[in-house]
């Protein structure tokens, strides 16, 4: 397992551009993905993604998860691009998802639909008033119908990493899994989860961690624990 090990993303949820850095120095060469989610944006996100991208050399993967109307989407997103993002995220109806892409025309950002959130389970959904269904059901038809709107890759718990994986539509396209803890980690507000390499083995390209990490006593030692864990897990399907 080399450092360099992309499939790790680590989730820089603190507080600010400082206390990103300092993780990040932290983290050292043992992480080359980060996540930076809406948390952060007015602590200083864009500026910290910003310099680990161009002065650090590592990747970003920007959760904002988009939703408005197609226009407003477009436009955040091609706002966006001036950035050299590596993953934007946007909600998984079928026009977010085409705004999205439409805006990140022309660049290399790589668009991911949310299907529903980790932290939701039925009761959840049925306070919104979405539709009757089992979670896994419905994760992958609008992760269907994200890919058949042309979504590069799609956000999901690895708990539904396996039937999305075994659409046709997955081909060439990547699936990034939140929810992912050690064995032996504390759940925190996930509900849907799995480990780190069976997440990897049910068809995810990546695996996002970040209380087990950020929360350690020791963040390298626990990132490169997490590396060993996932070893050669995987597939060969993934952009």
């Amino acid at each position: 397992m080399t450092a360099a090990d992309d499939r790790l993303i680590v989730a820089l949820d603190v507080p600010n551009v400082v206390a990103g850095m300092e993780l990040a120095e932290k983290l050292g060469d043992a992480v080359s993905f980060y996540k930076i989610g809406l948390g952060m944006l007015t602590g200083g996100g864009l500026a910290l993604a910003n310099e680990l991208k161009h002065e650090h050399g590592k990747r970003i993967f920007l959760d904002m998860k988009l939703f408005d109307i197609g226009a407003t989407v477009e436009a955040a997103v091609r706002g966006f691009t001036q950035f050299d993002i590596d993953f934007l995220t946007v909600h998984g109806d079928p026009h977010v998802v085409r705004a999205a892409k439409a805006g990140a025309a022309g660049s290399n950002m790589k668009i991911l639909a949310v299907t529903i959130l980790t932290s939701l389970d039925r009761a959840d959904l049925d306070a919104s008033l979405i539709r009757d269904g089992a979670i896994p059901d419905l994760v992958v038809d609008r992760a269907g119908r994200a890919f058949d709107a042309g979504a590069d890759g799609i956000i999901a718990s690895p708990q539904e990493a396996a039937a999305i994986r075994a659409l046709p539509e997955s081909t060439n396209r990547l699936i990034v899994t939140p929810g992912v803890r050690p064995d032996g980690a504390a759940l925190g507000d996930q509900k849907r989860v799995a480990t780190p390499a069976l997440a990897l083995q049910d068809g995810a390209d990546h695996i996002v961690v970040g209380r087990p990490i950020w929360q350690a006593q020791d963040p390298r030692a626990a990132a490169q624990s997490i590396l060993k864990q996932i070893g050669t897990a995987g597939h060969e399907s993934g952009m």
